[in-house]
């Protein structure tokens, strides 16, 4: 990759970073090696988070950061003199998203997350730059080349799911639209499967934070697609409580039907199955 100039955009930064931290991250795990997934995961978020810090702070000195690996980030006022409440761009990053599926031996659904949020965006969500990186599986989306919407599928609805934490609801939901569940590790790479097609949505109501879904939600809305609370209403990012425990991501076509389902789940007057959303462009009969 070229050297970074100081005209570097902030989406080209992000990719840049998520490229390096993912680099970094695929060398702590041949030199570790999985004997003890424990260490593992602490080399990893913390070779990461020091690169993404060192580096934010040399390219982007004036920003705030907000970091799942630096409890202090999470905290309004750091006591630093730097408030990410109060500034006007804030880089919001998952050194190591999946830090199981990270210590796991073949496993490649583990993510980088870079995001920029920006008190001046024009979107509701604030987020006006991003890209997770995807190391294991050798790619990086970003918002600065967005992803081409997917083609249109055939076959069941895929939505992507935990496949150690799914939400109580998930499978009647899934039951209820005829859906198929797919299950994947980290959240950046079950949304990064709905951005390039593999699967139709992703619907997490868990727990998450903002680092969770910042960087993924800004490369899928980029890219046309779907992205708000499980109740239609907007994700918003740079909150004093950086909880931020449901979301959902999905095709556009697909929005208004999974999210009047959700609705039903979540009111426990979900309708019996047997009538399937159909796919985009399929004739629903």
């Amino acid at each position: 990759m070229a050297d970074p100039t100081p005209a570097e955009s902030d989406a080209a930064l992000a990719r840049r970073l998520a490229l390096l931290a993912g680099e970094l991250l695929l060398r702590v795990r041949a030199s570790h090696g999985h004997a003890d997934p424990a260490a593992l995961k602490a080399a990893g978020d913390r070779a990461s988070h020091d690169f993404l810090r060192a580096e934010l702070a040399r390219w982007r000195p004036a920003d705030a950061v907000l970091s799942e690996e630096d409890e202090g980030s999470r905290l309004v006022d750091t006591g630093d003199g730097v408030s990410r409440r109060t500034a006007d761009r804030v880089w919001i990053i998952d050194p190591l998203d999946g830090t199981r599926e990270f210590s796991e031996p073949g496993r490649s659904d583990w993510a980088v997350h870079v995001a920029l949020w920006a008190r001046d965006a024009a979107t509701a969500h604030g987020l006006v730059a991003g890209a997770v990186g995807l190391p294991a599986q050798g790619r990086v989306l970003a918002t600065d080349e967005p992803t081409p919407p997917p083609g249109v599928p055939g076959g069941v609805i895929r939505l992507a799911a935990s496949r150690s934490r799914p939400p109580a609801f998930l499978a009647e939901l899934a039951e209820e639209v005829g859906a198929e569940l797919v299950p994947m590790g980290s959240a950046g790479a079950k949304i990064a499967a709905v951005v390039t097609g593999e699967v139709d949505a992703y619907i997490h109501a868990g727990g998450q934070y903002e680092w969770d879904s910042a960087a993924p939600v800004a490369v899928a809305t980029a890219a046309g697609l779907h992205a708000t609370r499980i109740d239609g209403s907007a994700l918003t990012y740079n909150e004093a409580d950086p909880r931020l425990p449901d979301l959902l991501v999905c095709r556009g076509e697909l929005a208004t039907p999974l999210l009047a389902a959700l609705r039903r789940q979540l009111a426990g007057t979900a309708v019996p199955s047997g009538s399937p959303v159909p796919h985009p462009g399929k004739d629903p009969r």
